[in-house]
């Protein structure tokens, strides 16, 4: 146990976040300090710019946020700045002084957690990120320790509040995209450039942090598959409700086994088809989930606010108390854990079934011809339903389990059959092994 008599917490950011984690922080003092064995004291805050009413002590504010990482009275430091080179600086410096560090910045994780990783393992100093990936859920720790024993073989959620808002929003209403996204961003959901949000950049983020933990490997955003939102009409939601699913984006980490009984590890964003009988179907709004396969525990679930001020702050102190109280007891947090080293699956090689929807020509033999097509590349067909008639004559094929190289060599020799007008919408079927 250190003599110290209080912990000194340095907080870089007062945005929506680091507002909340002041606030409990500071209501709340005799609770925390109970918790941790002694007392948590904010040293100081650091600002862009040090103007108006922040709502706290202004004598905490400082636009020097490399000054306070280096004062002494400091021991952890709460990063909740956003960006990533000048938080990625701070961080290693507090680091490297040994001090313990909480983040919340995905993207800064999902691009340098191993330089990050090995800063913190050189210094025996803690690195706590529970907020970096779905908000207030706990799942960064329940991976790194309560599944530590078992062997997982699969991470599948839904990671970004904003896209789930926007696709639950244009299926219970029917909207199209460019209005729900509108709409989000008038509740706050979206940001005044969503482009992160809705093509899948935070979801990747995110994704990368959840495979690097779950399989033992380094894993980078650049690691990712991702494909976005943006081009799903109220037309694909429409006719997932026919097919009795709907659509979600989603994240994907997986153990894959190659022909060779090679072990491979797949992740991946994109928005898929999912059955209205699955967890993950029924979550909506802003909303996050999480599903967890484990060869022992076998399937876990966790659910909860994905984002916002308040519940990401939940998940920040959650990781400061830990944090502090290693600091007073002499404990330490889990180290990375990146021992299997296993290999990225190439996208090509990931099998999963697709719904792939066309404009036709409706004359006989379509069907016979677009179907040989999908046969000339082994791409097996599990229904076909046709709607419509003359040039708006619509096609919609739902395949059986089939490789991603081989059903994009189907769709580009459909785009050239004169008895094809155009391929519309191409989405991925998740939540099933038909």
């Amino acid at each position: 146990m250190t003599s110290k008599k209080t912990i000194g917490i340095a907080v870089l950011g007062l945005g929506n976040v680091g507002s909340e984690v002041v606030r409990i922080l500071t209501e709340n003092a005799s609770d925390f300090e109970a918790r941790v064995g002694v007392p948590l004291e904010i040293r100081g805050i650091a600002v862009r710019r040090i103007d108006g009413d922040r709502g706290v002590d202004p004598a905490l504010l400082t636009d020097d946020p490399a000054a306070l990482v280096d004062r002494d009275d400091v021991d952890i430091v709460v990063e909740v700045l956003g960006g990533i080179e000048v938080p990625r600086k701070l961080i290693l410096a507090a680091l490297e002084k040994g001090k313990s560090v909480v983040t919340a910045n995905k993207a800064l994780l999902a691009e340098y957690t191993g330089e990050l990783a090995d800063a913190a393992e050189k210094s025996r100093a803690d690195l706590y990120f529970e907020a970096a990936v779905a908000g207030a859920i706990p799942v960064v720790r329940p991976l790194m320790q309560s599944l530590a024993g078992d062997r997982v073989n699969k991470v599948a959620g839904i990671v970004n509040g904003t896209t789930n808002f926007i696709l639950s929003a244009m299926d219970e209403t029917g909207a199209d995209y460019a209005e729900t996204l509108a709409e989000a961003g008038r509740l706050g959901y979206a940001e005044a450039d969503p482009t992160a949000d809705v093509e899948g950049y935070d979801a990747a983020s995110k994704a990368a942090i959840l495979a690097s933990i779950a399989f033992h490997t380094r894993v980078t955003a650049g690691d990712v598959y991702r494909e976005g939102i943006s081009k799903i009409t109220s037309a694909d939601l429409e006719m997932a409700r026919s097919l009795d699913c709907t659509i979600k984006l989603l994240a994907l980490c997986e153990r894959i086994t190659t022909p060779n009984g090679q072990d491979r590890i797949s992740a991946r964003v994109y928005p898929a088809l999912v059955p209205l009988d699955h967890p993950l179907a029924t979550v909506n709004g802003a909303f996050n989930a999480i599903v967890v396969e484990a060869e022992a525990a076998g399937r876990l679930m966790f659910y909860g606010q994905g984002a916002g001020g308040a519940p990401t702050a939940s998940a920040v102190l959650g990781d400061l108390v830990m944090a502090a109280r290693n600091k007073f007891y002499g404990g330490r947090g889990p180290l990375e854990s990146k021992y299997a080293k296993l290999k990225i699956a190439p996208m090509g090689d990931i099998t999963t079934r697709y719904y792939v929807n066309m404009q036709v020509a409706d004359r006989p033999g379509v069907l016979a011809t677009v179907a040989a097509e999908f046969a000339n590349h082994d791409v097996s067909i599990s229904t076909v339903r046709q709607q419509g008639s003359g040039d708006g004559a619509c096609l919609v094929v739902v395949t059986h389990l089939a490789s991603d190289s081989a059903l994009s060599k189907t769709v580009s020799a459909l785009e050239k059959m004169d008895v094809v007008t155009s391929v519309s919408s191409v989405l991925r079927l998740e939540g099933t092994t038909v």
